[in-house]
């Protein structure tokens, strides 16, 4: 199933999509909520827990309840080769609680992965940088560029005349 396009978006928006077979979610949820109520006719899901959080610093031991961490980044990564070994293109969605930060990053890795083009990759620039950062580790040499904020002088951000 190779990757046609990614997309990433909030639980609420995920649990609202009517399921296809030619969609494949990566279901990122907080430890402790019950997991996303997602339509049983998705191609295929893979269901994660863990926290919108980044280290404070470099001593914390790993792994550490509830952190983003390289055996999470692992099933990531083959989720993603076995989605591309297939034969079908797919639309690979993936989300967490508000579709900002955990899901921007996995979808940035993704795109970086896969070369398949990122819808709204300009609103990734929340992207959780502690798992963008784990899972180019899990597939070096590979960069994943975080768009920056948009600018504060761009025309959207202006006063309507």
């Amino acid at each position: 199933m190779t990757i046609r396009e990614i997309s990433f978006i909030s639980r609420e928006r995920a649990e609202s999509l009517p399921g296809s077979p030619d969609t494949a979610i990566i279901s990122i949820t907080d430890p402790g909520t019950p997991p996303a109520k997602l339509a049983a006719s998705f191609g295929k899901v893979l269901r994660l827990s863990f926290l919108d959080a980044i280290p404070a610093d470099d001593y914390i031991p790993m792994p550490f309840p509830g952190l983003f961490e390289s055996g999470m980044a692992q099933d990531i990564c083959q989720f993603i080769d076995a989605l591309q070994a297939a034969p079908e293109a797919l639309h690979c969605v993936v989300h967490c609680e508000f579709g900002i930060s955990r899901s921007a990053a996995v979808a940035l890795f993704i795109e970086a992965y896969t070369q398949a083009p990122l819808n709204a990759r300009e609103f990734a620039c929340h992207a959780n940088e502690w798992v963008a950062s784990t899972l180019a580790r899990e597939r070096p040499p590979l960069l994943i560029e975080i768009p920056q904020p948009r600018a504060k002088n761009e025309r959207r951000g202006q006063q309507r005349v």
